[in-house]
């Protein structure tokens, strides 16, 4: 009998193999597909000799996340990649917003009066960053720092709009601080998307958006190394249907949103819980495009060529109007892009003098809808010639999204919509967010505390809570 079987090889399911691991428990992961991962996976998706990363690709939260930094990874093979720039947001005239892992830098080229106040408030948030994880990272919202605490709540709990337009006097920093708010898949007028740019700003000044080399899959690679060489086992290619199929284990951790849990657990959960977990609400889906190109994007901003991530959306008046189409269901003509170019630092995701280029839009919930036209004038807009330089593309709708990742509902990334009525209380209000009626199963993936990213500290805390039922001690 094993202590503990994990279903799902994403971050949070390796992250709470590897913790009991560690403890010295006896684990299993359980992974559907032909290769661990989940959302941490690369593949040649285009041509021969270009590796796309098909889900995520830059991971401020795994550099930043108190549980995986705690990893010897590098001894496994993780490399992590620092581009010259972590993050460009260009502008219609020709210029860029460039976001330096040095704040003082960000400010001077945001200039003026909302250099200083950038600057300011994001000097003391990234030095406050090892301070803040608790909560903001954690099963609950409670934090022993009051004051660094108070000074990050009071804003974060602000709409990016409101917080952008009382802030910032110019575009330039507006533009900017939207541009990191757009993560939140949420209208920018909604209560708490501040929280989602003010966390992506400070990750940038306080770890930096690093990318592995190699692509994604490194990172999950590393992670089952080490859980291999802890004594943990990992099988692939079986796609867990119903909870009684499973090996014999004292405890069950789940990877699994909640309407996936509902199908496997079958008619074994009381009928309250059922209804509660029926009610979970996902968010919009994503649109996402990978190309091979024959050089590097022409972009006409200096800042953008250097950068490993670009914004591609103009101001904040264009990203809002573009977040606030989606949430109500419509495609926008001018959606808000993000997207990476490992090329900048990794030679190694495509041929000798050519480059790979990574692009996602949001859309409405598991919308079937080609953006392909929509991305690419929108890149288009900001380098022109984009176009001629694309070899090949691989595009895939929401639905689709959610046919290569059964954890991605409707297209949603998420694993649930992340606002207030549902962020620390995912996926239903219990004293322990991660346990569930049935005694010895657990769910530690994104639709727990504390949401989306590659973390792993959903896993981590679905882990440690199982631990004190093993009796194992820290």
């Amino acid at each position: 009998m094993y202590d503990a079987v994990i279903v799902g090889s994403g971050p949070n399911g390796l992250a709470a193999a590897i913790f009991l691991a560690r403890a010295g428990a006896r684990v299993l992961v359980i992974e559907g597909e032909a290769t661990v991962g989940g959302g941490m996976r690369t593949a040649p998706l285009t041509l021969p000799g270009f590796r796309h990363d098909v889900c995520s690709a830059v991971h401020p939260l795994g550099m930043g996340s108190p549980f995986l930094r705690t990893l010897p990874l590098a001894d496994y093979g993780l490399e992590w990649l620092a581009p010259p720039i972590p993050l460009a947001h260009p502008l219609d005239d020709g210029s860029a917003v460039a976001l330096y892992r040095d704040a003082a830098m960000t400010g001077a080229g945001i200039g003026g009066p909302d250099g200083e106040r950038w600057r300011e408030r994001m000097e003391r948030l990234a030095h406050a960053w090892p301070r803040l994880t608790p909560a903001l990272l954690g099963p609950r919202p409670f934090s022993p720092h009051l004051l660094n605490w108070a000074r990050f709540g009071l804003s974060a709990l602000q709409s990016a709009s409101f917080f952008a337009r009382r802030t910032f006097a110019g575009e330039r920093a507006r533009a900017l601080f939207a541009g990191l708010a757009g993560h939140a898949i949420r209208p920018l007028e909604r209560p708490a998307t501040a929280s989602v740019g003010l966390v992506l700003g400070m990750l940038a000044h306080a770890v930096g958006w690093p990318l592995p080399r190699g692509g994604s899959q490194a990172l999950a690679d590393a992670m089952v190394r080490y859980l291999r060489a802890l004594g943990g086992e990992v099988v692939c290619g079986w796609m867990v249907e119903m909870l009684a199929e499973l090996p014999p284990a004292r405890h069950y951790l789940l990877d699994i949103t909640p309407r996936q849990f509902l199908r496997m657990a079958g008619d074994s959960l009381p009928g309250a819980y059922r209804t509660r977990l029926a009610g979970y609400r996902y968010g919009p889906g994503v649109f996402k495009l990978d190309y091979a190109l024959a050089g590097p994007v022409p972009w006409t901003a200096p800042e953008c060529r250097a950068a490993g991530t670009v914004h591609v959306g103009g101001t904040l008046a264009e990203i809002a109007a573009g977040e606030r189409e989606v949430w109500y269901g419509r495609h926008a003509l001018r959606p808000y892009v993000l997207a990476v170019q490992p090329g900048v630092v990794d030679e190694s995701r495509a041929p000798a003098g050519k480059q790979t280029l990574w692009a996602y839009c949001h859309v409405p919930h598991n919308s079937d809808v080609d953006m392909s036209h929509a991305v690419e004038e929108q890149i288009e807009r900001f380098a022109p010639g984009f176009r001629e330089l694309i070899l090949a593309r691989s595009a895939r709708t929401a639905q689709a999204m959610h046919a290569y990742n059964p954890n991605y509902i409707g297209g949603d990334i998420n694993g649930g919509v992340q606002d207030l009525g549902q962020m620390w209380t995912r996926p239903v209000p219990r004293l322990s967010p991660y346990s569930t009626p049935l005694g010895n199963v657990w769910l530690c993936s994104s639709a727990t505390p504390p949401g989306g990213g590659v973390h792993g500290m959903c896993g981590y805390h679905a882990a440690r809570a199982v631990m004190g039922r093993l009796k194992i001690e820290d």
